[in-house]
Order: structure tokens, then sequence, then C-alpha cells
């Protein structure tokens, strides 16, 4: 598996990455092989605090839905509203499709997330 080292993984098979001032969010390359086609993506609420460890998406497949949660705490401050109308972009791109934005209270909080090399190991 070929992941990339410019963000943090979780153990729910989220990443999130630094974009300037704001952290972009999304799912796994792993995450959408389980899931399948995706259908929809979305009840995203822009402006909500979150912690980590909410649930900030729901991401639906032919075969399941599933939560999506905030890797760390702060404020959501946007959506991605391209997957209104192409949810499939997360299947076909995972690691350039972002879900939402977030506005980190405390951008020390991914020195507790998992690296590259170790939400690979989780996934082996």
């Amino acid at each position: 598996m070929n992941l990339p080292n410019d963000r943090k993984y979780t153990e729910s098979h989220q990443w999130i990455k630094q974009d300037a001032e704001t952290f972009l969010v999304g799912i796994t390359d792993h995450a959408q092989e389980q899931l399948g086609d995706l259908m929809f993506v979305g009840e995203v609420e822009e402006g909500r605090a979150v912690k980590a460890g909410d649930v900030v998406a729901v991401v639906e497949s032919v075969k399941s839905a599933s939560d999506v949660y905030a890797p760390i705490s702060g404020t959501i401050m946007a959506f991605n509203k391209e997957l209104e109308t192409r949810p499939e972009s997360l299947n076909e791109a995972p690691y350039e499709t972002w879900i939402l934005k977030l506005k980190a209270d405390n951008p020390a909080d991914l020195d507790a997330l998992l690296d590259a090399a170790s939400y690979a190991a989780l996934t082996d």
C-alpha cells in the first residue's frame, strides 16, 4: 500500500492533512475499498464545533453507510460540495478528494494520530 506521508491517519480510516490555516479530512483507500461504490456523502454541518471522535459526515455506498469521525477537535469550516454530485470521486482518488475542512483547536493534537507506516501496519 502506497500511503501519502504528508498526512496523519486514524484507526477509523480517516486521513488529515494541513492545508494553509486549515486541515483537510478524507477517508483512506482502505475505507473506500471496504465500502464499495459510494452513492452519497454528506451531513456535514459547516460552522459546527467538534471534538475528536465526533461524527462529522456520513458516507453511503450500495453496501452500507458509515460514519466519518473528526480526527482532532476543531470547527468545520467547509464541505467539499463536489461530493454532492460526484461522491464516486472518493472511490476514484481517496487521497486527492477531501470531505471537509477543519480549523484545529490545537494542531499539536495531530501528534497523537498514526503516521503512514503505522496506519499501513494496521490495515495489512
